[in-house]
């Protein structure tokens, strides 16, 4: 972007008020602080004289230090960025204009990707997910709107990057999906993936309706990290129902001749998992109790933090009023997200994966709530 001169020193100044204020709302000042007691105490010979506490303190500054250092190093640059252009704009006036707004980008850029790597760095952030979808009451209708939504969330995992694989599809009577399930594997799955945790309406002239009607579909998303073996779920044996059938998913790659596909029910819970991507029943097994703890581990995170709407196992009914984002295709066209209040008209694009807007104004969404602070 060309900047004139006024407006580079004002985004500028706007730009470091900015940053300060995130700096404060973080309290950066002091984990600053707190790194400077340390590298004092990790400069004292006698520290040494105890190895483990040694250790611990070292550990510590080198964590707080690999926080720290890539917001100091902006920080810097920022304070010293007016200096600059009020050198170069003197020296070298409206010739030095286009280093000068590059210069700026660079930081802008800098300062945008530190927030995102911020929001994305809860614990369970950079594991794979699991994406379970199921349509809401309406039959056709609601069916036909859950598989839409299982070709928008596969669309946007592979311009990502991300590696899906569809471990369980049941088809719809006439038309849809009744339940599909995506595990994802990439950069962060878990963490850009949350927000789409919630109960997603659609409004369009439906294309089962002969006379051509309005008509509202609900579908449930519910998005969970996988369990690593060290995080310990309790899972009795005798509180699982497990059934086997023959696979029938989309396509003849999904469809087997034995009964492999498996079918996990955990009765104390209600929390009903399948898998029938394997033509063994002994992976399919193993891939469906790993989608349980999943779901197990993220109910156990809700129960602990009942009031907090970014927890991506948040469940609602999946009915009016309770959605996480509107998707009207008539009478005009408006995709909403009800808690950011992000909005776009282009509903084709994002029904193609254009995800990325969404995920980053609730990902700032998120952060603004960890601190109290109104979005």
């Amino acid at each position: 972007m060309d900047r004139s001169l006024k407006e580079l020193k004002k985004q500028t100044q706007e730009t470091i008020i900015r940053f300060k204020e995130y700096w404060d709302l973080h309290n950066f000042q002091e984990d600053f602080d707190r790194l400077q007691s340390l590298v004092e105490k990790a400069n004292d010979p006698k520290l040494w004289d105890n190895a483990d506490q040694a250790k611990t303190v070292t550990q510590k500054r080198n964590e707080l230090q690999m926080k720290l250092d890539p917001w100091l190093e902006l920080q810097k640059e920022l304070l010293e960025l007016p200096d600059l252009i009020e050198l170069t704009s003197e020296e070298l006036g409206e010739e030095g204009l286009p280093s000068l707004n590059s210069d700026y980008e660079k930081l802008y850029g800098k300062f945008e990707d530190l927030q995102m790597l911020d929001a994305l760095s809860g614990n369970d952030d950079d594991k794979p997910a699991f994406i379970n979808i199921h349509p809401g009451a309406g039959g056709t209708e609601s069916q036909d709107w859950a598989d839409m939504l299982l070709r928008m969330y596969t669309r946007y995992c592979e311009k990502k990057g991300y590696q899906v694989s569809l471990v369980d599809y049941q088809e719809g009577e006439a038309a849809g999906i009744k339940n599909a399930t995506l595990y994802v594997h990439g950069d962060h799955p878990f963490g850009y993936l949350k927000c789409e945790s919630g109960v997603h309406r659609l409004v369009r002239i439906s294309p089962f309706d002969s006379n051509k009607r309005r008509h509202t579909s609900f579908a449930s998303v519910y998005v969970t990290p996988e369990v690593d073996d060290d995080i310990k779920i309790n899972i009795e044996e005798k509180d699982l129902r497990i059934d086997v059938y023959r696979s029938s998913g989309a396509g003849g790659q999904h469809v087997n001749t034995t009964d492999s596909a498996v079918r996990i029910t955990h009765v104390p819970s209600g929390v009903v998992v399948a898998c029938q991507n394997e033509r063994s029943q002994i992976k399919n097994r193993d891939t469906a109790m790993k989608m349980l703890k999943a779901r197990l581990y993220e109910m156990e995170k809700q129960k602990a933090a009942e009031e907090n709407e970014k927890k991506a196992g948040e469940k609602r009914d999946i009915s009016w009023g309770s959605q996480i984002r509107s998707y009207v295709f008539h009478p005009y066209n408006l995709v909403k997200d009800h808690r950011t209040d992000f909005e776009t008209g282009n509903v084709h694009a994002v029904m193609d994966g254009d995800l990325e807007g969404f995920v980053i104004a609730f990902l700032k969404y998120v952060t603004n709530l960890k601190f109290g602070v109104k979005a």
